[in-house]
């Protein structure tokens, strides 16, 4: 029996990686159809049903505590499930499920010699730990890409979404067990301690996913003696650049900031250049209508007298809200500096006609995904076809931008000879062949 918090966790990750060995080494048909089960549990009425009980009686609670200050409005918005995303889950494991196995892919196939050939093949990374707030969505797609790509996951959620995590977390494992593979293969913990305690395990965690704000992924960075991949704050920009059609800019306006204001993927601040003001006018007007508060500086304010005067703590803020920080810039150069300065290397947005203005945007801001004249809400893994994502990385080390199952293997080298030894080859001895085939 464990003694205390520290022996229980070392339990469920041993656990885990038994079970997780088992699930990396099942065929891709066996792990798709686990996937498909998982799909069809979602799509089961009662269990809907007790999943938006659950996420009702969580929601009441964060009320509670928004009115108190507790929790923000953006943290309230995310905890929040309908049938709209609920069907939207399912539908994602189904695309995933559909996608090609990530395991197993040849990277490098190489005649060395002859009868000596070596391979670089895409394996799972083994145990996954995913530590999140306020989001009980990630739950399914979390699961879903960790069995898809082999891995054993073990998810500390926010004690926001305690009820309707433990619930979707139940019946995904019944799924999993009903398929046959052993249920320690997903694990949810829900103690608040478990997290540093996690974040030391390194001998048998290989990776940690920290979703939630700048605050929280940087306690979790500080305390990890794993690689954590981080999908913390998105301060995404929209640029306005040239004599664009104001029709095309107000759509991709409004959708950026109104589709969905506490997605990571909302724009934060609209940027726009000498040139571009039939654009700005035409998206300010649309903004305001659809309830948005327009912070601006002295420049747009000249042209639009009713917005609110911005303060310099307004640019490079994440505000989760229908709020909107708007700044004249002088030229590209100018504002990609103020990308460079006040982003979060998340996404970023151009509308302009010209292609060379385009052109140097693209290839001039550092961020994880550069969009033109698209709006920054497609940045999504469901969006850009990889059923799911574990969360959208801001780093540049071995994933960046929406990961999907791709995001959760590394690879390993094969080889198999006949007998060769290293010592026969070298300078006047016997030379490589080193030819790729295929």
């Amino acid at each position: 029996m464990a003694t205390n918090r520290r022996d229980q966790l070392t339990e469920i990750v041993q656990a885990a990686k038994r079970a997780g060995f088992a699930l990396g080494s099942a065929s891709g048909p066996d792990r798709r159809m686990v996937l498909l089960a998982m799909a069809d549990a979602l799509e089961r009425g009662d269990l809907r049903a007790a999943i938006l009980q659950a996420n009702a009686a969580d929601r009441a609670d964060a009320e509670v505590a928004h009115a108190r200050g507790e929790i923000g409005l953006a943290s309230l918005q995310r905890l929040t499930l309908d049938e709209r995303k609920l069907a939207g889950l399912g539908d994602g494991l189904r695309r995933l499920a559909a996608l090609p196995d990530p395991i197993g892919r040849v990277l490098i196939d190489r005649e060395l010699d002859d009868d000596l050939i070596l391979r670089k093949v895409t394996c799972p990374l083994g145990v996954v730990t995913a530590i999140f707030e306020a989001r009980p969505d990630a739950v399914p797609q979390i699961v879903g890409l960790a069995v898809r790509s082999g891995n054993a996951a073990i998810l500390k959620g926010g004690r926001e979404a305690a009820r309707t995590n433990a619930v979707i977390l139940d019946a995904l494992r019944r799924a999993l067990i009903d398929q046959g593979f052993d249920g320690n293969a997903v694990s949810l913990v829900s103690e608040r301690e478990d997290v540093d305690i996690l974040c030391e395990m390194d001998r048998d965690i290989d990776l940690v996913i920290a979703r939630g704000s700048s605050s929280f992924v940087a306690h979790v960075r500080a305390r990890s003696k794993i690689p954590v991949l981080a999908h913390a704050e998105g301060v995404c920009h929209l640029v306005l650049h040239g004599p664009v059609d104001p029709a095309m800019a107000t759509r991709i306006a409004v959708d950026g900031k109104c589709g969905y204001p506490a997605a990571c993927n909302a724009i934060e601040t609209l940027l726009w250049v000498g040139g571009s003001e039939a654009a700005l006018d035409a998206c300010v007007v649309a903004l305001r209508a659809s309830g948005v508060e327009l912070r601006a500086c002295a420049a747009t304010r000249a042209r639009h007298p009713d917005t609110v005067a911005a303060t310099d703590s307004d640019f490079g803020h994440e505000f989760g809200a229908l709020v909107l920080a708007v700044r004249r810039v002088d030229s590209l150069t100018e504002a990609l500096a103020h990308i460079a300065a006040h982003g979060s290397r998340h996404t970023e947005a151009i509308v302009t006609d010209d292609a060379s203005a385009a052109a140097e945007f693209m290839a001039g801001v550092d961020a994880a995904c550069v969009f033109h004249n698209a709006s920054t809400r497609f940045a999504d893994g469901y969006r850009f076809g990889l059923g799911a994502e574990v969360g959208i990385s801001t780093g540049k080390l071995h994933a960046r931008g929406p990961v999907g199952a791709d995001g959760l293997v590394t690879s390993r080298w094969l080889l198999r000879g006949a007998g060769h030894v290293a010592g026969d080859y070298g300078p006047s001895k016997r030379r490589f062949r080193h030819r790729d085939r295929g």
